[in-house]
């Protein structure tokens, strides 16, 4: 069903029961359970006169589902630009890229009190594709992040890892002790960040 909806786009339930043999209702229970999985989506489109008709389609994570070499692209131009720039360069660029994101981060996380930033901070990681959450552990705090939307890129040039961490230190200075207590790319199942001695 998803291989079709790529390739053919968006489908109607009577056109992907003509295409897969099924009945329309075998169709429409499979793109439930797509649907519940965020895979695929319906929409409805005004054809003519009548009932607009329902077309599904894939979703983002549908989409995701294929293979994916972006990452891998990624590294790749990140060692040609190390080649070009240098280490120097290449380490002012992601330097730069790190002020952009921090300092959207910095204007979001004013506006909050020091014990609402972290909570804030993990909305934020999850809206750049992280899927970060807080939790407590005793007197400390933690921000899991389950996920490395740039691992390839962070693979191939340590320096993301190292700005990241940084950029934490710097929107907690005064407010609280960040460490990193477990790396995805030192073989840890994600990212941990403790934050320590949190003002709340």
């Amino acid at each position: 069903m998803l291989q079709w909806l790529k390739t053919a786009g968006a489908q109607t339930v009577q056109q992907l029961a003509a295409h897969s043999g099924l009945s329309g209702m075998g169709v429409r229970k499979q793109l439930q359970q797509l649907q519940v999985q965020g895979l695929v989506a319906c929409e409805s489109r005004r054809e003519g006169v009548g009932r607009p008709a329902q077309y599904w389609l894939l979703t983002a994570a549908g989409h995701a589902v294929f293979p994916d070499r972006h990452g891998e692209l990624s590294a790749q131009l990140l060692q040609l630009l190390g080649e070009q720039l240098g280490a120097a360069g290449l380490e002012a660029l992601i330097a730069a890229r790190a002020q952009q994101v921090e300092l959207r981060y910095q204007q979001a996380l004013t506006a909050c009190e020091p014990g609402e930033r972290l909570q804030q901070l993990a909305t934020l990681r999850s809206e750049d594709g992280y899927m970060a959450q807080v939790q407590q552990q005793g007197a400390d705090w933690l921000l899991l992040e389950h996920h490395c939307p740039i691992c390839a890129a962070a693979s191939a040039c340590p320096a993301f890892c190292r700005t990241e961490l940084q950029q934490f230190r710097r929107l907690f200075a005064g407010v609280a002790e960040v460490e990193r207590s477990e790396h995805l790319l030192a073989g840890g199942q994600r990212c941990v960040y403790r934050i320590s001695a949190l003002r709340t």
